[in-house]
């Protein structure tokens, strides 16, 4: 194989992995905004929690439901909240492994590009030489 063919192969195969780098990167940024979501739902959440265990038994609680607020049992509402928020922690650790995940290919990747822009280097200063 002369080193041009190689060359090109080299700078092909860059830019296919420059491609997948850029995918991933999009994915990290894709990943930061649901948890970003699902962290301030976590707040609002908790804060309700808080609000909820101020009220006394009995207390009138209501929960909106399209454009009504429907009377809702205290006990009940203290369940769905901490439903909600076990769902959102679960579904925020799911996103942080997930992420974790994509950062180590998205590192294998860099390390995978510096090697490939090396070796396209080193053919072109061979190239350069003859």
């Amino acid at each position: 194989m002369t080193s041009s063919a190689a060359l090109r192969d080299a700078q092909r195969d860059l830019e296919n992995k420059a491609n997948d780098l850029s995918k991933l990167q999009k994915d990290i940024a894709k990943n930061h905004q649901v948890r970003k979501k699902y962290t301030i739902q976590l707040g609002e959440n908790e804060l309700v929690l808080k609000e909820l265990d101020l009220l006394r038994e009995g207390a009138n609680v209501y929960k909106l439901i399209g454009p009504v607020l429907v009377k809702q049992d205290l006990a009940e509402a203290n369940a769905n909240v901490r439903k909600r928020i076990e769902y959102i922690s679960a579904e925020l650790k799911r996103l942080d492994a997930t992420l974790q995940d994509l950062e180590e290919k998205q590192n294998s990747k860099k390390e995978t590009i510096l090697k490939l822009q090396q070796r396209i280097q080193s053919l072109q200063a061979g190239k350069g030489k003859a």
